[in-house]
C-alpha cells in the first residue's frame, strides 16, 4: 500500500500530534532525525514547536505521507534558504518514514515527492540536505539521485566517544 503525499498540509491538532508521534517513533528506533533513544514526545515537542513556527513564518514548508488509515507515516520539511546568495536551493530536514512502513520502498516515495514538491517552488534549483555517517544514509539518499558534496568528519556527537561524519548532499532539480 502507498502512502498519500500532501505539501503544505494545514496543521491542525491530528496533524501536530501525528508528526510528534512519527518523530517520537523514529528517533526511539534509532532513526537519524536529532536525538538518541529514548526520547518522549516531551522532548521533542521543543523542536517541532520550531519547525512550526518556521512554518507559520513562511521559512518552512512540510510535505507529509498518511497511510492507508490517515495516520502520518512519513514527513520532510523544506527551509527555504533566506540568505540572498542562497535563494536558489532549500534544506531537507527531518526526512522520516515509521518504522512500521520502512523497507517497502515508502522512503523512496518520500525523496521522490519531496523533489516533486521542491520543483513547485519559484526560484529553487536544487535540495542540499545532510545526514549522520556512520549508518548507510548516504549511500541511500545517491541512490535517490543525491551526490555527496561535503563531509565533516567528526562533527556530531552521538555519545562521548561516537562522533559521526556531517554528511552534505545535493540534488540538482534541472
Amino acid at each position: 500500500m502507498s502512502l498519500t503525499f500532501t505539501f503544505d498540509p494545514p496543521v491542525t491538532p491530528d496533524l501536530r500530534d501525528g508528526v510528534l508521534d512519527l518523530w517520537t517513533d523514529v528517533s526511539n528506533a534509532g532513526g537519524s532525525v536529532g536525538f538518541v533513544p529514548p526520547v518522549t514526545r516531551e522532548d521533542i515537542r521543543p523542536e517541532l514547536l520550531k519547525h512550526l513556527t518556521g512554518m507559520a513564518e513562511g521559512r518552512t514548508r512540510l510535505l507529509v505521507g498518511r497511510d492507508a488509515e490517515g495516520r502520518v507515516a512519513a514527513t520532510a520539511f523544506l527551509a527555504l534558504n533566506t540568505h540572498r546568495l542562497m535563494t536558489h536551493w532549500l534544506w531537507l530536514y527531518t526526512v522520516m518514514v515509521h518504522p512500521r512502513h520502512q523497507g517497502r520502498g515508502h522512503g523512496r516515495d518520500l525523496m521522490s515527492a519531496a523533489a516533486a514538491a521542491a520543483r513547485t517552488v519559484d526560484g529553487i534549483e536544487a535540495i542540499r540536505l545532510t545526514c549522520r555517517g556512520g549508518l548507510g544514509l548516504e549511500r541511500f539518499y545517491e541512490s535517490c539521485g543525491y551526490k555527496e558534496v561535503g563531509r565533516v568528519p567528526g562533527a556530531i556527537r552521538v555519545a562521548p566517544g561516537d562522533d559521526r561524519d556531517d554528511v552534505v548532499l545535493l540534488l540538482p532539480l534541472s
